[in-house]
């Protein structure tokens, strides 16, 4: 209903309109773009600094990491896969050594 509201309309235009200049002027802002390049920076750098806390609290707890876990997950596929070809292996063999049925 608001959708086809003339009014409703010329808002929503006027107010896209609107914000995509304040975006255009911010992002022409040399000073706004290094703040945000900077925020993103040492963002970036904190969570560095918390994964390597947590590891560490993990390992000091004798808990697994991410990484552990995921490592453990990599070896437990190779292990399906392996067993899986054996088992293959061992039905083609019990097969072949079965009597033939006349």
């Amino acid at each position: 209903m608001l959708k086809n509201n003339p009014v409703m309309k010329k808002l929503v235009e006027t107010g896209e309109e609107r914000i995509g200049k304040l975006a255009q002027q911010l992002l022409s802002n040399e000073k706004f773009v290094a703040a945000v390049q900077t925020l993103v920076s040492r963002s970036l750098a904190a969570k560095g600094t918390l994964d390597s806390a947590l590891r560490t609290a993990l390992s000091a707890m004798n808990l697994p990491s991410t990484a552990d876990l995921e490592q453990l997950r990599s070896k437990v596929d190779d292990l399906e896969r392996l067993l899986s070809s054996v088992e293959g292996k061992v039905d083609t063999l019990l097969a072949a050594k079965a009597p033939q049925k006349k």
